[in-house]
């Protein structure tokens, strides 16, 4: 994409970084839902409208400082979907399976991606199939990104919530009192570039998965 003017690559990331933020919170909301808490119904969470998700500085900002930048490397986040546990039968493994739906739904999103770029590579005129492909490649792109990052093992991400179900209480219990540094945490692998490097390697296995299947 790096042929792409700035305008164009703000076009062709744009519906995919919102939607992937976007359907990933609503994903946690719905399942919770399903277990028995409605706390993102009520307050209206269980929406694709994205105005009702924006983080100014995770939706907006960061995304578009990554852009401009032209790291190749974007994520970002939404204001989280409100889950109270308290109203789950088995707490601690109803919230596992709701922290796993977000990285669910991102792995789907990436398939919808995969194939929508696979009908740009069956149409074969370029003026048509380009804005397919490159659109599907940054729609597999944020949606791998953002599925690897929240894996992580770092309070709050998912990875950390689908860990705490799995850890006997006690050490549960400890492991979370980390919260408080995760986003401390997350800077620094990322300010380092850390991240970079423990996220390499399965994103280019994962993306070359997806790739294949949009016939790249």
């Amino acid at each position: 994409m790096d042929e792409l003017t700035l305008l164009q690559r703000i076009v062709v990331w744009i519906l995919p970084v919102i939607f992937a933020i976007t359907v990933h919170e609503v994903a946690h909301g719905w399942v919770a839902r399903r277990y028995g808490d409605n706390t993102a119904f009520m307050q209206g969470r269980l929406t694709l409208n994205p105005i009702k998700h924006v983080d100014i500085v995770g939706t907006i900002i960061l995304p578009g400082i990554l852009l401009l930048t032209g790291t190749g490397f974007i994520f970002g986040w939404a204001k989280p979907v409100p889950v109270d546990a308290r109203n789950f039968k088995n707490p601690r493994h109803d919230m596992a399976i709701v922290a796993l739906a977000g990285p669910v739904a991102n792995l789907l999103m990436a398939t919808a991606w995969a194939l929508l770029a696979r009908i740009g590579v069956i149409i074969g005129v370029e003026s048509v199939s380009l804005p397919f492909i490159y659109t599907g490649i940054a729609g597999i792109s944020i949606n791998l990104v953002l599925a690897l990052i929240n894996l992580l093992p770092i309070p709050p991400l998912d990875g950390s919530r689908i860990l705490t179900g799995i850890l006997p209480s006690r050490l549960a219990w400890q492991y979370n009192q980390l919260e408080r540094y995760g986003f401390i945490i997350l800077l620094v692998l990322l300010y380092t570039r850390i991240l970079n490097v423990i996220l390499e390697y399965p994103m280019y296995v994962a993306q070359n998965l997806f790739f294949s299947i949009a016939g790249l």
